[in-house]
């Protein structure tokens, strides 16, 4: 069953997107209007995609992106400055932290919603994007245009979490409550990390990605690493005219418990004992 979802930003920005090849920064109204919906953006009132709790299918709001693409076109190139460093660039970097812990060296645009509880280590958070209470953005990690990333998530160093604005029927990356993700993992082109997944260091996952279980060999829906399970890359041979060549995929090497807390020694003991390197 498709959930009937209606956008609580102004229908305006449809009429606006039909029209959107000929608005330009001249167009004091309409930049007014667009302005006014990545406002909502910025402070948590609208966003890009939600996961529907009956459903549990991901609702994208098209009006939202929208907003995000029309603004490319009615903002000026500015030139802005925080301390030594100059930016000239047509979206300002973000103002409304309340209770977000923001080292020195990282970066959110304005038009991305950080919960109260978020810490923000030296990173980049862009435009559209959603990061829940509680989650930590470490060290060069990147959350994408429009990423949703739920509360309580732990990006590690390095992570790269996808970012999409067009194709605008695209669907962004979803990180649900609880996850983890290791150091230098990759997860993009609208895949999901279900809650409580772990993914180990260095995995990469895309809505294309086939997912298997170690335990049974069953393979699950690909692009989704499912919900408190412990999750590495691995490869699954192939045969192609030219020989058998190993292609990547999603390996699921255990389930939690529901709500089990992620303990990373005990992660680093279980990844060991399959053969993979935390």
């Amino acid at each position: 069953m498709t959930t009937s979802f209606t956008s609580p930003l102004p229908a305006e920005i449809d009429e606006l997107w039909e029209r959107r090849s000929e608005l330009t920064p001249d167009h004091t109204e309409a930049r007014e209007t667009i302005v006014g919906a990545v406002d909502e953006l910025d402070a948590g009132k609208a966003r890009v995609a939600f996961v529907d709790p009956q459903t549990d299918e991901v609702i994208v709001d098209e009006r939202a992106k929208r907003s995000i693409l029309l603004s490319f076109r009615v903002l000026n190139m500015e030139e802005s400055q925080v301390g030594g460093f100059h930016h000239h660039d047509r979206i300002p970097l973000k103002t409304r932290l309340d209770g977000v812990r923001v080292v020195p060296g990282a970066i959110a645009r304005w038009g991305a919603y950080l919960a109260p509880g978020v810490v923000l280590m030296p990173s980049f958070t862009n435009f559209g994007a959603w990061v829940g209470s509680g989650t930590m953005v470490d060290t060069w990690a990147t959350v994408g245009s429009c990423a949703q990333v739920g509360e309580s998530v732990h990006l590690s160093g390095g992570v790269g979490v996808g970012g999409v604005l067009e194709p605008p029927q695209a669907s962004p990356v979803v990180i649900e409550d609880e996850a983890f993700l290791g150091s230098r993992s990759m997860v993009v082109e609208g895949a999901r990390v279900r809650r409580g997944a772990k993914l180990g260091a260095g995995t990469i996952l895309t809505s294309s990605t086939r997912v298997f279980d170690a335990e049974s060999g069953d393979e699950l829906p690909s692009g989704e690493a499912p919900a408190w399970s412990v999750c590495v890359t691995a490869t699954r041979v192939k045969s192609f005219p030219g020989g058998d060549f190993g292609l990547p995929c999603l390996l699921v090497l255990k389930r939690l418990e529901e709500g089990q807390e992620h303990d990373k020694l005990a992660l680093n003991e279980m990844l060991r004992e399959h053969g993979v390197n935390a």
